[in-house]
């Protein structure tokens, strides 16, 4: 069981590093002496869970690891952030999505309806990032030409308020950088409205991102400031149930 969770322990350390990482500072990361560390990551990239450069001989995750992440469902990931969603949806009296990050993607992978209100559901939908407040918190944590990759050329217009130009939009997600959270409005359907938070990994990266929308004439532009704590908030409760 030991070499189990130092194996997995190696594994995460890899994953979690913003470059390949050499074994020495992984074994360090980890608490593990050299020479355990060499022979649980020779057996980490025996079965491609991590790959080593021949060059510079360091390590970052492997195909096989890939395919085993990619197979993973959300429904437990749902399931345990659940209550904080109730909770939110009760005392915002809106409606909670929650979303995960997939590669340069979003999946709505959870809806919660307040009590006696109910909403179109957003669960395995599609949405513009450029256009949503979701979308928007999601590309300002990530890297420049990430989100170069990610935007098409053109940025649609759905209504008059969507932010079609660029430099438009980088000073608006620069506003999420700074104020933790993110605001639609009307920028997807003209009478609805959102604020939204993400939930970030060590490396500052978008995990999942937590949504308050609504109708405009309950989810008003005076309403945002507070329902942006409140998703900010939510967030960070999101972030210690997940560990």
């Amino acid at each position: 069981m030991q070499s189990v969770e130092r194996a997995l322990r190696l594994l995460k350390a890899i994953a979690d590093s913003p470059h390949p990482a050499g074994l020495w500072e992984l074994a360090r990361a980890c608490g593990i002496n050299r020479s355990t560390a060499w022979r649980l990551v020779g057996t980490l990239e025996h079965h491609d869970l991590v790959e080593r450069d021949p060059v510079t001989q360091r390590y970052s995750v492997g195909y096989e690891a890939i395919r085993i992440g990619g197979a993973a469902g959300y429904d437990g990931l749902a399931r345990r952030v659940r209550p904080v969603l109730q909770r939110v949806a009760e005392a915002a009296r809106e409606s909670v999505t929650l979303a995960a990050a997939r590669r340069f993607s979003l999946v709505y992978i959870d809806q919660v309806d307040p009590t006696n209100v109910t909403g179109p559901d957003w669960r395995g939908r599609s949405l513009p990032l450029h256009a949503t407040s979701s979308g928007k918190v999601f590309l300002a944590w990530l890297r420049g030409e990430e989100r170069d990759a990610v935007l098409p050329p053109h940025l649609e217009a759905y209504t008059q308020r969507t932010i079609t130009d660029r430099e438009r939009l980088e000073r608006a997600l620069a506003t999420i950088r700074r104020t933790g959270y993110g605001t639609c409005v009307g920028e997807l359907e003209e009478f609805q409205n959102g604020v939204s938070a993400a939930v970030l990994d060590q490396l500052r990266r978008p995990v999942v991102i937590v949504n308050i929308w609504g109708p405009s004439q309950r989810v008003t532009q005076k309403r945002l400031p507070l329902l942006g704590r409140m998703a900010r908030d939510a967030a960070d409760e999101v972030a210690a149930v997940l560990g």
